[in-house]
């Protein structure tokens, strides 16, 4: 029955999944349809992990083959198919690693490192394989996070490499690895930047759908390196709704773009504060400010965190909130951030939105 499969297929493609507001063809494929007098299979790929919305999405979907079909009987296979984004220009691709997103910020103390590792323990609860980097050569803070003992440095593999240290389920590599809490890196900036290439490039990551960059914050040597040097496949911004951190997020956003790298949406930390004796919400920092960056920059805006003692408590303990309370209302807001940036990610690969810059410009302007 070519018509009405070509039909139904067409129809799949079409589908918005629930929560995203966005069909499946610019984040999945449909790779399989069959129908018969009795019964309809199809087989959907999607390009980002979603493990906590497949029922959803399973449901959406099949009701739409009964629909479309008019048979009871349907079937629907879904599976997850990320992919990985080529390098472009004269950035060079790192060795079985997907895409690399890197996580950044305008200023210090908005909770980028504490979003760096939830939302990559987030992105590896939805069902992707994550590493992080620590890529904040002079403070790095990536080592207490993960609760990685010091002392335990990465062990060698082969002659050029060195093995990630796995922590929570996550590959990590960190500058803090291979010297001492109290050791201060007393570098100029292309010393700090030469740091970086060679954790990023002589590490040996296994097969990563995604590696998470927390990088320092600011606009400094360090950002510029990234871009120039890795594919980078896009930017979170994290932010507070203070007006000084919005200042410098929109500083941050802008220096993506002069560089071409995609910035996949705005992460707010600090957005509300519930008190824990009453109930009463009081945004401390303002209100709304990661909602209008994001619109003045037509970017997703994707979530907004609270201020609470147990983020901290349980990041300062080794133990990020993902991994220790993984039923939590805060974990479950970033696994809702994971599946809107995977989602937002693959839309741009889709679209071809997605490519490197080759050489950093600079102009009077």
């Amino acid at each position: 029955m070519p018509d009405v499969e070509q039909s139904l297929r067409e129809q799949l493609l079409a589908c918005h999944l629930p929560g995203l507001d966005l069909p499946l063809s610019l984040v999945g494929a449909v790779e399989k349809v069959s129908v018969s007098a009795s019964s309809a299979d199809a087989e959907v790929a999607l390009h980002f992990a979603a493990r906590s919305r497949l029922g959803n999405f399973e449901e959406t979907l099949l009701g739409l083959m009964r629909s479309a079909t008019g048979l009871d009987k349907c079937k629907l296979t879904l599976k997850t198919d990320i992919h990985a984004t080529a390098a472009v220009g004269e950035t060079q691709n790192l060795e079985r690693v997907k895409n690399v997103i890197a996580v950044a910020s305008g200023k210090g103390g908005v909770g980028k490192s504490t979003t760096s590792v939830n939302l990559a323990l987030a992105l590896a609860a939805e069902g992707a394989k994550v590493g992080i980097l620590d890529a904040d050569i002079y403070g790095p803070s990536q080592q207490l996070m993960l609760g990685v003992k010091e002392g335990q440095r990465p062990e060698q593999y082969g002659t050029h490499y060195l093995k990630p240290i796995v922590a929570h389920g996550l590959q990590s590599m960190s500058m803090g690895y291979l010297v001492t809490e109290k050791t201060p890196m007393v570098w100029r900036g292309p010393m700090a930047s030469g740091a970086l290439q060679q954790l990023l490039y002589q590490t040996y990551w296994d097969d990563l759908d995604y590696l998470v960059i927390d990088m320092p914050p600011g606009t400094g040597d360090i950002q510029l390196t990234l871009s120039q040097k890795v594919p980078v496949t896009g930017s979170v911004i994290v932010t507070t709704p203070q007006d000084i951190a919005l200042l410098d997020a929109k500083k941050g956003i802008e220096m993506f773009q002069k560089v071409d790298v995609p910035v996949l949406g705005i992460v707010e930390n600090m957005s509300v504060h519930v008190c824990t004796n009453c109930g009463h919400a009081e945004h401390l920092f303002g209100e709304n400010g990661g909602e209008k960056i994001a619109a003045d920059y037509k970017v997703p805006m994707l979530g907004a965190l609270p201020l609470t003692l147990k983020i901290r408590e349980q990041a300062d303990k080794g133990l990020p909130v993902v991994a220790e309370a993984p039923e939590s209302e805060t974990a479950m807001i970033y696994r809702e951030v994971a599946v809107r940036l995977g989602a937002e990610l693959a839309r741009r690969q889709a679209s071809g939105a997605n490519k490197a810059f080759p050489n950093i410009v600079i102009k009077n302007d």
